[in-house]
């Protein structure tokens, strides 16, 4: 008896050691961790990511989402398991495999915000939170295409990567703009999470297109530094990811102070926050949600999309959640912007003294410079050439004053609506409207995004509620309120989630056997 009990004790452990094949289609950030607690190493997940990109990025469907892929990731992998072997979890996102939108600075990684003109531009140093999610045990899997400059809301075409990037759930569509790329990565689970900015819409519109959660903070909660600017008073960058837990765990990791952004002075107070405490599937008994009919009823917007709409928020309601329908922001029609106030900043001040701080790194130096180049995409040449007639109007210019003016006129507005009808938030479709067709720009596009979260500052999150044609194309409900009120949204959007589970992976992107 005792040699039969000492047979097996030898036994035991080898048969532990033996990990079952891991899926990393529609992975998590837990399951990841689960797996690797249980024998799955660093090196063999990214080995199953790197083997997705190249069966569907430029194969197979040709999601055409990755610029560049990091050549390094597979010694980091192994050094990242090595470091656990010695002492566990290197941080909360130990091993995530990161896809980072290309206006991100990535040390010793091409990044070129989209263009030909910044082909093999290395920064010295990441983006902060580029910077932040390594610190917590991220990998940088890949950089993702991008709108170029980040202008446009509608597409994802550069010059710096032939083709347009195509939406993994319906191949002849578009991604929406300009994380196009990361979304569509993300989405066709090329990578665990991803990074995208949001200067008008480029957070939330992708993540509606191909059903993600994605975070748009309050300004300043999370640092522009290292992001190529569109438009520094509305710039923010942050997650994107399948579910909207993963979301909060990499939100969490961002945000914070940053002396190279100083709008992020105004967060100090809210930096102790737990943003995933709130994963709550009963988060949202007792909260007030708000319909917010201004931002998305149009003569054209689709009517498929507002009965999804309209069956969302239902299930808020069946979800705990009391709901004001209409939510009305009263006294917009009535706030102006002077016209003859001039811009206040924008892309020509801002990129322009972006590249002067970079010296002779970058290959361009000016707008004047890029024009001068030619290396762009030829649909951009007339807001490139706008940009460049404009005035370079500085922070303490008459146009800057007005816009604050303006900006602070609209805040106190939704405040004030959100105090009269006493509500945690409000809810409406993150576009009006399917995604277009590949090359159309005549239909109606139904972005709903570019208003309320750009103007104001306040957090908007989109989740996945539901799909049109047939159950084939992703539509999404942006949660939107007030000021560092990202912990509830977080909270509304993961019960919303939990309740109804809209999210599934594209067709177009199977497993691989």
């Amino acid at each position: 008896m005792i040699r039969w009990i000492t047979c097996v004790l030898l036994v035991m452990p080898l048969a532990a050691q033996k990990v079952a094949p891991f899926e990393v289609t529609e992975a998590t950030i837990a399951q990841v961790h689960d797996a690797m607690k249980a024998g799955l190493t660093c090196r063999a997940l990214v080995g199953l990511y790197l083997k997705r990109i190249e069966a569907y990025d430029k194969n197979g469907p040709a999601i055409n989402s990755i610029v560049i892929v990091n050549p390094d990731v597979e010694k980091q992998a192994e050094e990242l398991d090595r470091r656990f072997a010695q002492s566990g979890m290197t941080g909360p996102l130990h091993c995530v495999p990161v896809i980072v939108k290309d206006n991100f600075e990535t040390a010793g990684l091409q990044t070129t915000d989209g263009a030909l003109a910044f082909s093999g531009y290395l920064p010295a140093q990441d983006a902060f939170q580029v910077k932040r999610v390594k610190e917590a045990g991220a990998l940088v899997l890949a950089k993702s295409n991008m709108a170029e400059w980040a202008f446009s809301p509608y597409e994802t075409v550069n010059s710096i990567l032939p083709g347009y990037t195509r939406n993994p759930y319906a191949l002849e569509r578009v991604t929406a703009g300009s994380s196009g790329g990361t979304a569509a990565a993300v989405a066709a689970s090329l990578g665990l999470v991803g990074l995208g900015s949001d200067t008008g819409n480029s957070i939330r519109g992708p993540s509606s297109h191909q059903a993600l959660a994605g975070i748009r903070s309050t300004m300043g909660l999370t640092s522009r530094a290292g992001v190529f600017p569109l438009n520094l008073s509305a710039d923010i960058a942050g997650p994107m990811a399948r579910t909207v837990e993963d979301a909060a765990k990499v939100f969490q990791v961002i945000v914070g102070e940053d002396a190279k952004d100083a709008v992020t002075a105004a967060a100090r107070a809210h930096l102790t926050q737990d943003y995933t405490a709130g994963l709550d599937r009963n988060g949202l008994k007792g909260a007030v949600i708000g319909v917010l009919r201004q931002a998305y009823e149009r003569e054209t917007t689709d009517p498929e999309i507002v009965r999804i709409f309209m069956a969302a928020v239902e299930d808020l309601r069946r979800a705990g959640a009391t709901i004001v329908d209409p939510a009305t922001v009263e006294g917009l029609a009535e706030i102006r912007r002077p016209r003859d106030a001039g811009p206040c900043m924008g892309f020509k001040y801002d990129i322009n003294q972006f590249l002067a701080a970079r010296g002779e790194r970058v290959p361009v130096k000016s707008l004047t410079e890029i024009i001068k180049s030619g290396k762009f995409h030829p649909s951009v040449q007339a807001r490139l050439d706008g940009a460049e007639k404009g005035a370079e109007n500085g922070p303490d210019s008459p146009g800057c004053v007005a816009d604050r003016e303006y900006r602070q006129k609209v805040r106190d507005a939704v405040e004030k609506t959100m105090a009269r009808l006493k509500l945690d938030a409000f809810v409406y479709p993150t576009w009006s409207n399917v995604p277009r067709l590949i090359g159309d720009l005549n239909t109606p596009a139904g972005d709903n995004s570019q208003f309320y979260s750009p103007t104001t500052g306040f957090p908007a999150i989109n989740v996945p509620m539901g799909y049109s044609r047939g159950g084939t194309l992703p539509a999404g409900m942006t949660i939107y309120g007030r000021a560092w009120s990202e912990a509830s949204l977080i909270k509304f959007a993961y019960a919303y989630e939990q309740a109804t589970r809209h999210r599934r992976a594209p067709v177009s992107t199977p497993p691989l056997r």
